[in-house]
């Protein structure tokens, strides 16, 4: 089963490392492994299987879930959120593309090399709603280098976003990789409720888990302000993109 980042108090992206393995109840622990004969002597119950390691304290103080794992569920569950929301709905974007956009019409006729940027839809009428109320919608993309076919497209439709009034910027993966950024898609709603997706391999949205666990909204909230502050708006991004291809 595949195994989900949770956190690391590591400076240089060693151990110690906190893992969740998706599916179950499990956590994964990287640590330095214990070799001190007189502390294995002192271990109980010691299977054949089992090994051992040590991590910080401060590891677990801040990344160890506080809660039992939640049930996947439709992403129809949470549309409400996006209109309920008191004052920030902000997104991180990690993948090279989706597969919610290929195959649209709106895929096809940027294909063609139409402009997308300025066609209306729910998406846009709601920004500028929620906009109107003084909310904040506001996301995040990873750009590979050079940039998926799919991130081409995204860069084009969300100049129509942005006049709508949603904040998009962008951040090389190279950059996040550096900076330790969650690797998995999430929404957050007002710092307090988190949306993260799940995917196939096909970029397909299976569902999202949605979590308040004060622990994982922490990570999330430490992820959304490093990557806010590195990335790039869109329309400056575009430009940069469009003079290295």
């Amino acid at each position: 089963m595949a195994l989900r980042f949770i956190g690391t108090t590591s400076d240089n992206g060693d151990c110690p490392t906190l893992y969740e393995v998706e599916g179950t109840d499990d956590i994964l622990v990287q640590g330095d492994r214990v070799t001190d004969p007189s502390h294995l002597a002192e271990l109980r119950d010691v299977k054949p299987t089992e090994t051992f390691v040590t991590v910080p304290r401060d590891l677990l103080v801040r990344f160890a879930p506080r809660s039992a794992p939640r049930d996947m569920v439709s992403f129809a569950e949470v549309t409400h959120l996006f209109r309920e929301f008191g004052h920030t709905a902000w997104r991180l974007e990690t993948r090279r593309g989706y597969a919610a956009d290929r195959g649209t019409p709106k895929w096809e006729r940027w294909q063609r090399g139409e402009d997308i940027s300025g066609e209306e839809n729910e998406w846009r009428t709601n920004v500028r709603e929620q906009a109107r109320l003084g909310k904040r919608f506001e996301r995040v993309r990873l750009v590979d280098a050079p940039p998926t076919e799919g991130q081409r497209f995204l860069l084009d439709s969300g100049l129509g976003n942005v006049a709508a009034g949603e904040d998009i910027r962008n951040l090389p993966r190279a950059e996040a990789e550096r900076l330790r950024l969650p690797e998995e898609d999430f929404w957050l709603f007002d710092s307090r409720v988190l949306v993260r997706f799940v995917f196939d391999d096909q970029d397909t949205t299976l569902g999202v888990i949605v979590s308040e666990d004060p622990t994982e909204v922490l990570a999330a909230c430490q992820a959304r302000d490093t990557a806010w502050h590195y990335a790039v708006p869109t329309t400056e991004f575009q430009k940069r993109v469009r003079s290295t291809t």
